[in-house]
């Protein structure tokens, strides 16, 4: 059973930072994808960004050059910097997990959400 919590979400005016963390519990199957998805009101959940287990990285071409992915070296904390952040950034971000890979960064694939974590930018 995987557990996902996020934090560092909150208010910043446009052209500011966040850094998200996610702490992963639980044992991950060693064939797997985590990543940081986000929905604001009106809008279908979105994915912004995905590791494997083969270390490949993919990330959403709205926020390429100003987000990136990370981990910590032991693998258990993912890290979503965000730079350069606009107003269509703004939502509720999400870490989420599964078992096995495919096609990045589609929602309906992943199993495991954490609860989310509100990030709003202002113009």
């Amino acid at each position: 059973q995987v557990q996902l919590v996020e934090s560092g979400g909150g208010s910043v005016q446009a052209g500011g930072s966040l850094r998200l963390s996610c702490s992963v519990f639980g044992f991950p199957s060693p064939y797997y994808s985590m990543g940081w998805f986000r929905q604001s009101p009106g809008k279908e959940r979105e994915g912004v960004a995905e590791i494997n287990n083969l270390d490949t990285v993919t990330i959403a071409d709205s926020v390429a050059g100003r987000f990136t992915f990370s981990q910590n070296n032991a693998g258990n904390i993912l890290y979503l910097q965000m730079n350069k952040l606009k107003p269509e950034d703004t939502g509720t971000y999400y870490c989420a997990y599964r078992a096995g890979s495919g096609r990045p960064l589609v929602p309906s694939s992943y199993t495991n959400w954490g609860q989310g974590t509100q990030v709003t930018v202002s113009s």
